[in-house]
């Protein structure tokens, strides 16, 4: 399950659809009205693009969904980008949508649920929600990418972030270079 929330950075979940999408891998699709919002604003990607990628969509208030149920059998949930509303939700169990409800039964029935959180910097209710949500089960991983690999575009900056998304679910790709440590013609450590 992917569900895409208002926080910045939709790309990141456009590229995780493209992704999931090529390597024929079943996705079920929830997106916020202030993610469909910050689709428009923050890229050239229409709702409509975006839905498309998906074996299948829901309706972000259709709590009666089936993969608001527990016997729905899925390989977990990732919300990417997760906004710090939707953070608060899932760490006090307030499902009252649809993302919300699918991120809770992850966890009740103890798959895996990624947050790719998104802001900065963080206020201590921020981290508060982020440790609850991180006790209850979910791996919290903020849109930080690494710069070993030596990115020079953007699209690697993003793709570096999804692909830790993917290996979190154990889907192969080659979206970076994974740390194996110095390279040649890396500086020497300690220069």
């Amino acid at each position: 399950m992917v569900g895409v929330t208002g926080g910045s950075g939709p790309i990141y979940a456009v590229r995780l659809l493209e992704e999931l999408k090529k390597r024929d891998v079943e996705t079920h699709l929830i997106l916020s009205p202030s993610a469909a919002l910050t689709i428009k604003l923050e890229t050239d990607y229409t709702v409509d693009y975006v839905e498309s990628l998906a074996s299948r969509k829901y309706n972000f208030r259709d709590v009666s969904a089936a993969i608001s149920s527990g016997s729905f059998r899925t390989d977990g949930m990732v919300i990417i980008p997760c906004s710090m509303k939707t953070l608060a939700g899932v760490a006090s169990g307030y499902s009252d949508n649809l993302v919300l409800r699918a991120a809770d039964v992850t966890l009740k029935e103890r798959r895996p649920l990624v947050l790719v959180v998104r802001e900065t910097p963080y206020n201590l209710i921020h981290i508060r929600n982020m440790y609850i949500a991180a006790r209850a089960g979910a791996i919290i991983m903020p849109a930080s990418p690494a710069f070993y690999h030596r990115p020079t575009t953007m699209q690697q900056l993003v793709d570096q972030v999804v692909g830790r998304v993917l290996d979190m679910f154990g889907v192969e790709h080659n979206l970076y270079r994974k740390w194996s440590g110095p390279q040649a013609g890396d500086k020497d450590v300690g220069e």
